[in-house]
C-alpha cells in the first residue's frame, strides 16, 4: 500500500500548477462579480427606496410589487452567481480525476517497479549462490 506522502510525491505536480491561475482567475472573477452584484443590489435597493420616498406607493399592492421586483433582481444574481460557481466546481472535479488517474497509473507502476526489483534480487542471489558454489 502507498502511503500518502508517497501518493503526494507521485501527483504530478507541474500539470496542477500549470492548471491552478485559471482556476484562480475564475475564482477572483467570481469574487469581483459577487462584490459588484452586492453592490449593485444595494445600490438599486437604495434607489428603490429613494423613490419610495419621492414618490410612495400609494397602495399596499404597488408596496409589494417593488417587494417582489426586488426578490427577483435578487433572484437572478444568486442564480447568475451559483452558475459561475458550479463552472469552478467543475474545473476542480476535472482537475482532481485527472489528479486520481495520475496517482493510480503511478502507484500501478511503483507495483511493478517492486515486482521487476524482486525479480531482479532473485536473480542475483540466484547468480551469487550459482558461482559461489563452483
Amino acid at each position: 500500500m502507498v502511503s500518502w506522502i508517497s501518493a503526494l510525491k507521485l501527483v504530478p505536480w507541474g500539470e496542477v500548477i500549470k492548471a491552478t491561475p485559471q482556476v484562480v482567475k475564475a475564482a477572483q472573477s467570481l469574487l469581483k462579480k459577487k462584490e459588484a452584484q452586492a453592490e449593485a443590489y444595494e445600490h438599486s435597493a437604495s434607489a428603490q427606496q429613494e423613490a419610495q420616498h419621492l414618490s410612495p406607493p400609494t397602495s399596499t399592492g404597488e408596496q409589494a410589487l417593488l417587494l417582489i421586483q426586488q426578490q427577483e433582481l435578487r433572484i437572478t444574481q444568486l442564480e447568475q452567481s451559483q452558475r459561475q460557481s458550479l463552472e469552478i466546481i467543475e474545473k476542480l472535479a476535472q482537475q482532481n480525476a485527472q489528479i486520481v488517474t495520475t496517482v493510480g497509473a503511478l502507484r500501478t507502476g511503483a507495483q511493478r517497479l517492486a515486482w521487476a526489483c524482486g525479480v531482479l534480487g532473485l536473480c542475483v542471489i540466484g547468480l551469487g549462490i550459482y558461482l559461489f558454489s563452483r
